[in-house]
């Protein structure tokens, strides 16, 4: 039997709870583990979810939360988002396991057979690569956005994880783009864009029929790892600020206005230039900092999301800032 009057915060758990199970497919047992609590308690949960009407056919959210978030992201953006739950003392590793479990999810319905599939790498997209179901389909091409090196490391066993994972769950092939992810000079990079192993890579990412990718922002919680791993150096990041940047799609920089073409590192820079992004029909940006909200922002300004999912707090975050 559910209490004659259960408190908001226990509604607000059942919500979380039935919308891991529900929705993500999560076992009990892996449920508690995130809650820190025992199996019966989240059983308790469920129950409460469905005897107060949370769970019918479909999981309700008991305040609209996070539905009138998704339909004034929708409205104001021109996105398709999905806004995922997360309990109020939620850590940001739940936050980001949470959000790749349900992009994991999402990119079943998005990769079809025979498609191009660009992929940036990130500690974002790495956590969704975890995640991924198996759907074996024909022809699937997982390509690579940008390079990886840079003068600490070449960068490669890092990519070439999370492209493998990709291309396992989908029984596709993966190819990888083993260049840089900042050339030294603008010069380097026009030259090594005409040599013919390049040129193959730089032509199935002009054929895409999807990319998937995460923002940076060297604020976030969680600093994204092209600013956390030795990719920028002091000037680079200087200038960076200097220029108010507020993140970057696959290494490709912008300004909150989602401007940026003109920025000199973007010339240096190995990842597709933002009006080359803006071609590919569909765009899945995930996102789970609310530290990366101004990032998310940026992006949106450029036009380079058509697709979003995103934790209940960084919505929230965007839709204030």
């Amino acid at each position: 039997m559910v209490s004659p009057d259960p408190s908001a915060s226990a509604i607000r758990k059942a919500h979380v709870a039935a919308h891991m199970y529900f929705v993500q497919q999560r076992t009990m047992q892996a449920i508690a583990t995130e809650f820190r609590t025992s199996r019966s308690t989240i059983s308790r949960l469920l129950t409460l979810a469905r005897e107060t009407g949370i769970v019918t056919i479909q999981i309700q959210d008991p305040f609209e939360v996070t539905e009138s978030i998704a339909a004034e992201l929708a409205a104001r953006f021109r996105v398709r988002p999905e806004v995922i739950p997360m309990p109020d003392d939620g850590t940001q590793r739940e936050r980001l396991t949470r959000v790749a479990v349900a992009a994991a999810h999402r990119l079943q319905g998005l990769v079809e057979a025979a498609a191009v599939v660009g992929i940036a790498w990130g500690s974002t997209v790495a956590e969704v690569s975890r995640q991924l179901l198996p759907k074996p389909i024909h022809g699937v091409t997982i390509v690579q956005l940008n390079g990886s090196g840079n003068h600490h490391s070449s960068g490669l066993s890092y990519a070439s994880d999370i492209l493998s994972r990709f291309a396992a769950a989908f029984e596709g092939t993966a190819q990888q783009f083993p260049v840089p992810a900042f050339f030294d000079s603008p010069s380097t990079k026009t030259a090594m864009w005409r040599e013919r192993s390049t040129r193959r890579i730089l032509d199935l990412q002009a054929q895409m029929d999807l990319v998937v990718f995460s923002v940076g922002a060297a604020e976030a919680e969680s600093p994204s790892h092209v600013y956390s791993a030795g990719y920028l150096d002091a000037e680079d990041a200087a200038a960076l600020r200097s220029a108010d940047v507020v993140g970057d799609v696959a290494t490709v920089f912008y300004r909150i206005d989602g401007s940026g073409e003109e920025l000199p590192l973007n010339r240096r820079a190995t990842g597709p230039a933002l009006d080359v992004l803006r071609r590919v029909p569909t765009r899945l940006c995930v996102v789970a900092d609310p530290g990366k909200a101004r990032s998310l922002r940026g992006a949106l300004a450029a036009g380079l999301v058509t697709d979003l999912v995103v934790d209940e707090g960084t919505a929230k975050a965007l839709l204030e800032a």
